[in-house]
């Protein structure tokens, strides 16, 4: 082979248009892998049904177990195990445990409290023929509760017993009732005051008292009537006590609140 030979060949490429090129990127653009997903934080919930879901999980779980052991006897981590969720989510949408037990008692309080105020005011406005009476307020009063806790589901059951609990707490239990549920007996009160207009306010507010005790050792449903009757009752049975506790509470109210006639036997 001569010199030339030895020369070294160039090969030229065929001018072709640029958006050829353009076109090879993207081509190999659509090829690369997708970008890595960050991983949540734990805790940190998903914006979706699931997160609402996985809320009243922990609402539901922390319900039943304040029911039977208390607030002091339950542990955030005992309420993420029985809902299946990380102790991390409950501090997310809760906080600590007292945010927690104040989230169960306020979800089925607002319940409470709107189907109360709104059957006291149905009853107000259309009384019947014999008018506004003591145990038309009280039954008005009543009602709702009884309603939930026979067509509620079973977990009112737990809920009633976590009101008898705050409402026995002599540490913190009647700031967490006041709070709770201060607008609906203030309601239930200025509706009495109105029909017993001679009454006095500290003997309206005694009558009440001793009202919510009766109210909340019926709906607790803590089987004491069962035994003390050997079976004759029932505590469960919220028709009987429905049927009874109106007129008995009413009964109560007209003893203390409404003036003895002169000369009447005490």
């Amino acid at each position: 082979m001569g010199a030339t030979d030895t020369t070294a060949q160039v090969m030229i490429l065929p001018q072709g248009p640029v958006e050829a090129v353009n076109d090879m990127d993207v081509s190999v653009g659509r090829l690369r892998a997708p970008r890595a997903t960050r991983k949540r934080k734990p805790g940190r919930p998903q914006k979706s049904a699931r997160a609402a879901d996985a809320r009243e999980a922990i609402l539901d779980a922390a319900e039943n177990l304040f029911a039977h052991h208390g607030l002091d006897a339950v542990s955030v981590r005992d309420v993420s195990r029985k809902a299946h969720v990380d102790t991390a989510l409950v501090h997310y949408y809760f906080e600590t445990k007292r945010g927690l037990f104040d989230a169960v008692f306020a979800r089925r309080a607002e319940i409470l409290n709107r189907k109360r105020i709104a059957a006291i005011d149905a009853y107000q406005a259309n009384p019947g023929p014999g008018g506004v009476t003591i145990e038309g307020l009280i039954d008005a009063f009543l009602h709702p509760l009884f309603d939930v806790s026979v067509n509620g589901g079973p977990r009112w059951k737990d809920y009633f017993a976590i009101i008898a609990q705050v409402n026995n707490n002599p540490d913190w239990g009647g700031e967490t009732m006041a709070r709770f549920f201060d607008p609906v007996i203030r309601h239930l009160i200025a509706a009495l005051r109105r029909t017993l207009p001679q009454a006095r306010d500290e003997d309206l507010f005694w009558s009440y008292h001793f009202l919510s005790g009766a109210l909340t050792l019926t709906f607790a449903q803590t089987g004491r009537i069962d035994r003390l009757s050997n079976g004759l009752c029932k505590s469960s049975d919220f028709e009987a006590a429905s049927a009874r506790l109106s007129r008995y509470i009413a009964a109560g109210f007209r003893a203390v609140c409404v003036p003895a006639r002169k000369g009447a036997k005490p």
